[in-house]
């Protein structure tokens, strides 16, 4: 199969295609996601229906229509797409709305009859009249213990403030933001290094885990009478991440830096714009990603107030007060990741020093 013809067999938003009706003796479920951690969720669903005893089916994936992606920025269907290629998925159940409130895919969705809806970070708004489609109601997996960090990015939210414990909840999904009542959740006590996209990983893997050991209760009602109602008086809110909270401001403590590297790490990352001083005292301006980091103190160290130095094979770059950010890998402009001291070497004597 072409490539060409891969993208028109997803691109189905607008096309009404004849529906294949499921085996009716188990429950009709779509799953609805598009990253690559919702590909990670729709998987274990896809094992746990075919076990012997499954009580549930996939009746239809929903997922983002292709998009451009990577460096070649080519078309590409998403992650969850792919997956369902890969496991030979029948593609008139595979639909990529640009918008869950669309008629056609209503209507479509409608036909299958499904029992219920799966949404593992769907990046779609669903409307009421979705919401009212499916028996049993709609669930979202959630990377929180709501009602914390309600939104868009509540994993980079909770690593940026520094959080020692965090979880994933299974949620029924309701019209405003995550409010929905909690079925279940798992805690994850997190130490200080893990970073964005590996904390995603774990949080969605057991998130699926917890998904398939709850669906038998909410397919009997009892999760409609155990779920909790939320708190809203302790919720937080969890705003997307734009590109321009990227830049790293060493006038603050360097645990802040820290966490928020480890907050944005994948995208957007985080930035820095350093000077170069030469022999002859001309200064020249070097913006830096900065990869892996860790925090200590500047206390016994020799160092100028604006001075970056190698310590211990990491550039040792004074914050607020007596706290340094020990920078372990950097990537310099058009370079591959490389470690501190390999970059250090690359200066060819000339100094490093904080921008005034």
């Amino acid at each position: 199969m072409t490539p060409a013809m891969l993208l028109r067999r997803f691109c189905c938003c607008n096309v009404a295609y004849p529906a294949t009706r499921p085996s009716a003796t188990k429950k009709q479920l779509v799953f609805m996601g598009s990253p690559q951690v919702s590909a990670s969720v729709l998987e274990t669903l896809l094992n746990a229906s075919k076990e012997p005893n499954s009580i549930f089916q996939l009746a239809a994936i929903v997922t983002q229509p292709p998009s451009a992606r990577d460096r070649g920025r080519r078309v590409m269907p998403s992650p969850v797409a792919q997956l369902a290629l890969d496991w030979d998925f029948s593609q008139d159940r595979v639909f990529t709305p640009e918008r869950a409130g669309e008629e056609n895919f209503l209507a479509e969705l409608k036909s299958l009859n499904p029992e219920l809806c799966v949404t593992a970070a769907y990046g779609n708004i669903l409307p009421t009249k979705f919401l009212n489609i499916p028996q049993y109601g709609t669930v979202n997996l959630h990377p929180s213990l709501l009602p914390l960090y309600r939104g868009a990015a509540p994993v980079q939210r909770a690593l940026q403030d520094g959080v020692k414990e965090t979880g994933v909840s299974l949620a029924f999904t309701v019209r405003d933001l995550d409010a929905g009542p909690v079925i279940a959740s798992e805690r994850v006590n997190l130490d200080d290094h893990i970073k964005a996209p590996e904390l995603l990983s774990l949080l969605f893997d057991l998130g699926s885990k917890l998904l398939v050991q709850e669906l038998p209760s909410i397919f009997d009602g009892s999760a409609r009478v155990k779920a909790q109602v939320q708190d809203d008086s302790k919720a937080t809110l969890a705003p997307k991440i734009t590109s321009e909270e990227s830049w790293l401001s060493f006038d603050q403590p360097a645990l802040v830096l820290h966490n928020k590297v480890r907050a944005f790490a994948g995208w957007p990352g985080t930035r820095a714009k350093v000077q170069i001083v030469d022999g002859k005292g001309e200064l020249d301006t070097l913006e830096l990603k900065i990869i892996t980091t860790r925090i200590c103190s500047r206390e016994g160290v020799s160092s100028n107030e604006s001075d970056i130095i190698l310590h211990r094979d990491a550039l040792l770059i004074p914050c607020a007060g007596v706290t340094a950010l020990e920078v372990l890998e950097l990537q310099p402009p058009g370079k591959k990741v490389m470690n501190a001291r390999a970059f250090w070497n690359g200066l060819r004597g000339r100094r490093l020093r904080l921008l005034p």
